[in-house]
Parts: structure tokens; sequence; C-alpha cells
């Protein structure tokens, strides 16, 4: 199975997760980067997260140096099974979800309480999109701050 196939899948799985913020731990809940940070971990490619941030925030460099450090490649293509939209659902607000197979996203929904399957398009603006490499992701000791 290609990474990015093995992306989207990992993130399906996390489906009815309990939402929680800065949550990295499917047993105990997810937001939006522990959602990407959780299907990355269980296709062998752990990367660390950023810390410290709030639910809304103007500042999107701790997605891209999560992004960067997980060797993750930008694209402005279609949306393809396993890619990562950065998307901005208000403002200063932003948000990640995963694409999957059958013309749907994951992402962790605040308001509902979990992890939820939606159709695309996402109902936002898609502000950086990524695809994953077919490589290891970088090796990094420290989390992203």
């Amino acid at each position: 199975m290609s990474p990015p196939l093995a992306l989207a899948r990992a993130a399906e799985s996390l489906v009815g997760t309990p939402f929680r913020l800065h949550g990295r731990d499917p047993g105990h809940g997810l937001d939006c980067l522990g959602l990407v940070g959780a299907a990355l971990a269980a296709i062998g490619r752990p990367v660390p997260l950023p810390v410290g941030y709030r639910l809304k925030q103007r500042d999107i460099r701790p997605f891209l140096e999560a992004a960067d450090h997980a060797g993750l490649i930008a694209v402005r293509r279609l949306v393809e099974p396993g890619d990562i939209a950065l998307v901005q659902p208000g403002p200063a607000q932003h948000h990640l979800l995963i694409a999957t197979t059958g013309g749907r996203f994951v992402h962790a929904h605040a308001q509902l309480g979990r992890v939820v399957l939606t159709p695309l398009p996402p109902p936002w603006p898609v502000v950086r999109q990524w695809r994953i490499g077919g490589g290891p992701a970088a090796s990094i000791q420290s989390p992203v701050q």
C-alpha cells in the first residue's frame, strides 16, 4: 500500500475518537494536529507536533514547521487520498484534515466532540495542502514550538 493511502486508512481508523484540545493519544482524545500525528505514527512516521497553541490562532508557522518535519511535500493539485490540508474555518482559526477514499476527509471536530468523516470538498478555504513523500520523515528530537 502506498504511503498516502496508508495515511488515509490510518486516519479513517480514528473516526469516532473523542476530541480533546492538545490531544495526542487516541485513547484519550485528539485535536486536528493530534489526528495528523496519530495517523502518521500509525504508518511508522512519528513526528513532533507543536505545543502551546490555542483553538483560535493567526500564526500558521507551527503547522508549517510540523509539515516540514514530517517530510510532507507542498502540492497545488486536486485532493488525493492521504493529502493533508490546512484550512481556515474562520478569522484567526486554522484546522487540519486528511483526505480519504470515496471523496471524503477526516478531521477532529471540536463542536461535535469527536473525529468525523465528512464529504469533500472542505467547506473552508484551503490555505496549504501537502502530500506525504515516499521516504521516512526526518528524525527530530525536540517538539516544534
